[in-house]
């Protein structure tokens, strides 16, 4: 589930069970990945880990998203877990603006844009995608990581917090 408004062509009754999944805590990620139009990010509360040997990790990419044909095609992407003094950056990448500009991150070679001062960063090619309902499932094989030590940034109930 990306964190996108909510469509107007949601029932009743799906936007309750929407309301009931938000009684999950969730950590509060950023997706980066290179686009024809430059490279983006994503607010995402969708991320969880697969699997240790392979390294494989996924997250949900909804086929709603103005961000879809950027995201559903990247070869390569990076998943940022994002600190509990990061909630600026979550909503701009939430709602807001997409497009990163040069003092946003680092570009590497064969890799998706690196965003600083992160709690982990995990840089991915992509290994499968699959579509599953209204989302697709991005799964990725983690080619290097990065992690330090601090409090995580959480969704819960439609709020941020930590």
């Amino acid at each position: 589930m990306t964190l996108d408004p909510v469509p107007d062509r949601l029932s009743d009754d799906t936007l309750a069970y929407r309301r009931a999944l938000g009684s999950f805590a969730t950590g509060v990620c950023v997706v980066t990945a290179h686009s024809a139009n430059g490279p983006l990010g994503m607010t995402i509360n969708s991320f969880t880990s697969v699997s240790l040997e392979p390294r494989l990790v996924l997250w949900c990419l909804d086929e709603q998203s103005e961000r879809w044909p950027a995201f559903s095609a990247a070869e390569h992407f990076a998943i940022h877990v994002l600190g509990a003094e990061d909630r600026a950056r979550a909503e701009r990448f939430a709602k807001g603006i997409w497009s990163l500009a040069p003092e946003d991150y680092l570009d590497r070679p064969d890799a998706a844009p690196c965003l600083p001062d992160v709690l982990c960063r995990l840089d991915c090619r992509t290994h499968r995608r699959i579509p599953m309902g209204d989302h697709m499932i991005l799964v990725g094989e983690v080619q290097t990581f990065q992690a330090r030590d601090g409090e995580a940034l959480t969704f819960w109930r439609g709020r941020y917090g930590s």
